[in-house]
């Protein structure tokens, strides 16, 4: 379970309880029946009707989704949407008049997809807010800049909407957030300095806006940080020396698909709590640090897309599930045996790494696990019958690029296996029928001979070879 969906876990057990501890009044206060009704008359769908329960007249401390706790004043306001069906989930705006809940404690009404409209202002007027979640709808438009009046504010789950233009300096108000979840928006400009202020910050995510500028000095402050993400974003430059003193706590550092440079930093080295690294698709050069043996937490670690040069550092780890390399100047000569050795590897990537190994040599620890891999680009030979013969939940293989040299006609392999690129190397033999079950095939530039069996599949996918005939290529001759 991620720190994110623990939290809000946690939240709907104290939800859970408070609606124990509610009066269960007759009646709730006017203010709060008005705001409510409000709201309701603001959206349009309920198709799972969430709202069927809000009728006037009727203690709207009964109401589903709503909490009084220990008064007849509504604390909680918790209506989550349904993110992968919106077709169930509420569409509509938020109506202003929610302002009239002066005591919520907790705004909950994310992962509607259809609620739409701006930043709703109502919030800035509650005093006592600790948690609001209007992540995944449709709100756009600026955030306000006085959005620091939310000096109450625990948590705050913005993510997943159509915000637009930067990030408020007055956000250095909200000295008592411990997330702050902004990704997957449109905002723009430079991480405000003022996020230093933020000492309780635990889970910072930016990722997938439009922000650009260097990555600040703001991180020796975040003493309790865990989970940092800037990813797909337009930052530049070198890594800040203050996200060294995220060391002692940090869980996983996302930075990809920016235009970050430089090498990767020797502190990087001391996060020996570090469960996640994706430093991929920037433009980080040189060597990676002989100090990412002290890694030995790491589970995820995808460095691929960069200018890294040389061998890459043993590790000394237990497990690791996912890991890309792909696509630097790695030379790795072979597939090395600290990744053969990995009991439960579930992606592994080493396309374009200089590997220059006969497959059949290659005899992974646990190939029963393997779900993707891409050794593309490399100088590999041998034959994929072996490897494939031992798996059993494969999803995607691709060896693009090589020197694999087999008769495909004895290739056999998985019912999961959807996707399979042997494009550009030296497989020759019939193709057999059971590719027809996959989802994607590229088979093109080989030497490949025979008529083909009924496919799906575009001429594309066996160009270029010796003498295939049948639909969709030309027909075989008589």
């Amino acid at each position: 379970m991620t720190s994110c969906s623990f939290t809000l876990f946690i939240f709907a057990v104290i939800i859970f309880l408070q609606s124990l501890s509610s009066t269960g009044a007759t009646t709730c206060h006017p203010d709060d029946e008005a705001g409510l009704l409000a709201f309701k008359s603001g959206i349009t769908q309920d198709p799972s009707g969430m709202l069927s329960s809000w009728t006037k007249n009727t203690s709207c401390c009964s109401w589903k989704g709503i909490t009084c706790l220990n008064s007849d004043r509504v604390t909680n306001l918790d209506l989550v949407g349904f993110l992968k069906k919106p077709e169930r989930s509420l569409s509509g705006t938020l109506s202003p008049s929610l302002a009239k809940l002066q005591h919520l404690n907790v705004v909950s009404l994310g992962d509607h997809g259809n609620i739409t409209g701006s930043f709703p202002k109502f919030l800035l007027k509650l005093p006592k807010l600790r948690y609001v979640d209007i992540q995944n709808n449709r709100l756009s438009g600026p955030l306000p800049t006085n959005i620091g009046v939310l000096n109450t504010l625990e948590q705050f789950f913005l993510q997943g909407n159509k915000f637009t233009g930067p990030i408020p300096n007055s956000i250095s108000n909200l000295t008592r957030l411990s997330y702050l979840i902004f990704g997957g928006n449109l905002l723009t400009g430079t991480i405000p300095l003022g996020l230093a202020n933020l000492k309780l910050m635990q889970h910072l995510a930016l990722g997938d806006n439009r922000l650009s500028g260097t990555v600040p000095e703001i991180f020796e402050s975040m003493t309790l940080l865990k989970f940092l993400d800037l990813s797909r974003n337009g930052f530049s430059g070198k890594l800040p020396l203050s996200i060294a003193s995220l060391a002692p706590t940090l869980l996983a550092l996302k930075l990809s698909q920016n235009n970050l440079s430089g090498a990767i930093p020797d502190y990087i080295s001391r996060f020996n709590r570090l469960e996640k690294l994706d430093l991929s698709k920037n433009r980080f050069s040189g060597v990676v640090p002989k100090g990412f043996v002290n890694l030995t937490n790491i589970n995820n670690l995808d460095l691929s897309h960069n200018l890294l040069t040389n061998q890459f550092p043993e590790l000394n780890v237990n497990t690791i599930e996912y890991l890309d390399l792909s696509y630097n100047q790695f030379q790795l000569e072979t597939i090395p045996q600290w990744v053969t050795s990995l009991p439960s590897l579930f992606l592994l990537k080493l396309a374009k790494c200089g590997i220059k190994m006969s497959l059949d040599d290659w005899k992974p620890a646990e190939p029963l696990y393997y779900h993707y891999i891409d050794l593309s680009k490399n100088e590999i030979s041998g034959s994929l019958e072996r490897f494939l013969n031992q798996t059993w939940y494969l999803l995607e293989f691709r060896a693009a690029g090589n020197k694999l040299q087999f008769d495909m006609g004895n290739l056999k392999f998985a019912r999961t296996l959807k996707t399979l690129d042997l494009s550009r190397n030296l497989v020759f033999g019939m193709v057999p029928a059971m590719v027809a079950g996959l989802q994607r095939l590229n088979l093109s530039q080989n030497h490949l001979c025979g008529k083909l069996p009924a496919t799906k599949f575009p001429a594309s996918a066996f160009a270029d070879n010796h003498c295939l005939c049948g639909s969709p290529l030309s027909p075989c001759k008589l």
